[in-house]
């Protein structure tokens, strides 16, 4: 599976969770505006663990015989795809940490 979607997907949805805190294009004026990154990285990651839950639901309601075959798959594949793009996001975190870690002083 290719991560460009999965990123573009995560894109939008910091996209719209930045929208959702106000419309700021900097961090200091979404701090100003009572969102800052980590606000909004945090509801971003409530999101995804919503998602998630969301999907053991259906499947625990599949499981006792009162969720069609397509819920399941369509929230299993939904979960998956937040996992995925909550993966991508942490690798570049890390991989941008390291490097800033690598500059010379």
């Amino acid at each position: 599976m290719a991560i460009d979607p999965i990123v573009s997907r995560a894109a939008g949805a910091y996209a719209d969770a930045l929208r959702r805190a106000g419309d700021s294009t900097g961090d200091q004026a979404a701090t100003a505006q009572g969102g800052s990154f980590g606000a909004v990285l945090g509801e971003v990651l409530s999101g995804a663990v919503d998602t998630s839950r969301k999907a053991e639901a259906v499947g625990l309601a599949a499981a006792a015989g009162t969720a069609n075959v397509t819920q399941v798959v369509t929230a299993l594949n939904n979960a998956e795809v937040t996992l995925q793009a909550v993966v991508a996001v942490r690798d570049r975190v890390v991989q941008a940490y390291q490097d800033i870690l690598r500059m010379p002083i």
